[in-house]
């Protein structure tokens, strides 16, 4: 790694998996099981491929080919969506669920937003580079023989789309596509030597990523808007223990759903970190919440507009 770059300019924090923080925000996700196991199985693959070489010893033990192509995918996961629809929240904590079944620490890097630099020559280059050599170093520590790594590294880029842009626009700076050079040159570098190291890209603007970030993606996860059935979860679990009836429930799914007036409902994080405490808000410090209260503060709040991708 340069040595003129110091870590603590590279990432935003260093979190260490298990940890029981992450663990209750990863199990408040409700509706997104399928992404959940998804990803936990991508990056349980790459501190522990034992544990698949077994599967496929007891179950397919003639198809070499189907072992070689799941372990051969690059360690590399986009998880596209709209705003607030809890891709970012998923990848901060998903680190948890893995070390608690793999039975190892993890280590989550954020990539700090400074690291698209300044605008000057190179530095954009430098600073990806950077932060790639120091996962590569991390994770060559932890690397074993026996096949289960001794941990593992997550370098998270969220807002992925500000450093992999398309290199296909027009408009795009020479330094902004060696920036993307780098990211694609790290991440397989990674992916060659083999390292208990992944890579997760949040963007809401998939279409824009390179196609060359996105055909090394293992797997690409859409996340949407939270249906009927996820909202009634959430609200019953948040306010049916408290009283209100199944008919205001059901009231408070239709109001937090699209409607006549706009194609599109409530995020995951207008429900919990708007919806949710206005409610408490709304009946603190005099009186209890009532489901009549609910309905009008929930009438009141107008749902975050959805990101409209805009033409290269």
């Amino acid at each position: 790694m340069n040595a003129m770059t110091p870590v603590t300019d590279l990432f935003e924090r260093r979190a260490i998996f298990p940890d029981v923080g992450p663990q209750a925000r990863y199990a408040r996700l409700v509706g997104l099981d399928d992404h959940k196991s998804r990803l936990t199985k991508i990056l349980g693959l790459l501190v522990n491929p034992a544990g698949i070489e077994r599967w496929h010893a007891t179950h397919h033990p003639k198809s070499t080919g189907l072992l070689s192509a799941v372990l051969r995918r690059p360690p590399l996961v986009v998880l596209s969506g709209d705003v607030g629809s809890g891709k970012t929240e998923l990848a901060e904590t998903v680190g948890d669920a893995v070390a608690r079944a793999e039975k190892i620490d993890l280590t989550l890097l954020p990539l700090s937003l400074s690291s698209r630099g300044q605008g000057r020559v190179g530095e954009m280059t430098q600073l990806l580079s950077a932060a790639f050599d120091h996962a590569v170093m991390e994770g060559t520590k932890l690397k074993s023989s026996s096949g289960k790594a001794r941990g593992g590294i997550i370098l998270l880029i969220d807002e992925a789309d500000a450093l992999a842009q398309s290199r296909e626009a027009a408009q795009m700076h020479h330094e902004d596509r060696a920036g993307v050079n780098a990211l694609i040159r790290g991440v397989d570098r990674i992916a060659t030597s083999q390292l208990p190291v992944a890579v997760i890209m949040c963007t809401n603007r998939l279409a824009s990523l390179d196609p060359a970030v996105k055909r090394r993606a293992a797997d690409i996860l859409v996340f949407e808007r939270p249906n009927d059935e996820q909202r009634r979860f959430l609200l019953q679990e948040n306010f049916g223990p408290i009283g209100l009836s199944a008919h205001e429930i059901e009231q408070l799914v239709k109001i937090t759903g699209p409607d006549k007036t706009r194609p599109y409902g409530f995020t995951y994080s207008d429900l919990v970190q708007r919806l949710l405490p206005a409610i408490v808000l709304d009946a603190y410090p005099d009186r209890p919440v009532t489901g009549a209260r609910a309905i009008a503060v929930a009438a009141s709040i107008v749902p975050t507009q959805p990101f409209k991708e805009q033409a290269q």
